[in-house]
């Protein structure tokens, strides 16, 4: 066992824990999920400079801060979704699968701060569970979605699912795809062994959405986080 995993059971669990039952306070106060957010990208920050994960970042000049977007990037590490959180600053929703939100404490305050769930398979209710994030987005928010669907076991890009792909379309806001290198090395899939790391987040330019299909801007996101990964991953 090593001592980032330690941490992570003695301390990281216990602020979670306890910040998620303010956190529950908190959005009985603000409804909007605004406040939740900012605590959100606070106990990102926290968790990569306790576990000595140190974060590269490219790209921080390609966005507008007072735009929203759908933010997609690749699934390499457990831990993506707090370094994207402590690392992009977007007042940003995460879609995340259904069965999340049925877990006690954590579910509940997700719930309340208006993360998007989303049913599995190709139903017409996970199609449905998927559009509500088009009304955050028209809200004014970010939303970011791991078209993958599921973290890859050794850092490559998985083929990409066209549902995130229609949100953005039927929203009509810009994508943000981002690169995530070297997150698949600090938890590996299937283990609960957490190590020091260095990650680097690709931020690439952002992809207009109107006039374009669906599988055009998919073709187009996959074709730049794969592209960066392939630029900036050589010397990881």
């Amino acid at each position: 066992m090593t001592f980032q995993t330690l941490l992570f059971f003695l301390v990281v669990i216990p602020v979670m824990f306890f910040g998620l039952l303010i956190a529950l306070v908190v959005n009985l106060i603000d409804p909007s999920g605004d406040r939740f957010h900012r605590m959100a990208a606070w106990w990102g920050r926290f968790c990569a400079k306790l576990m000595g994960i140190t974060v590269e970042i490219t790209g921080k000049d390609v966005y507008n801060l007072e735009n929203n977007y759908l933010i997609v990037s690749n699934h390499a590490g457990m831990a993506d979704i707090p370094l994207i959180l402590g690392s992009i600053p977007f007042n940003m929703r995460f879609v995340a699968k259904e069965e999340l939100g049925k877990i006690p404490v954590f579910g509940w305050a997700i719930k309340q701060a208006g993360y998007v769930l989303i049913k599995r398979g190709q139903s017409k209710n996970a199609l449905k569970s998927l559009f509500t994030a088009v009304e955050v987005l028209k809200e004014g928010r970010s939303v970011h979605i791991f078209p993958e669907g599921t973290r890859s076991e050794t850092g490559t890009i998985q083929p990409f699912k066209r549902g995130a792909f229609l949100i953005a379309q039927k929203a009509g806001v810009p994508i943000l795809p981002v690169t995530i290198i070297g997150s698949n090395r600090i938890t590996p899939k299937k283990s609960l062994t957490i190590h020091k790391s260095t990650v680097k987040i690709i931020i690439g330019k952002p992809i207009e959405t109107v006039g374009r299909k669906a599988q055009e801007l998919l073709d187009a996101a996959h074709a730049t986080i794969n592209g960066n990964l392939e630029k900036y991953g050589k010397h990881t």
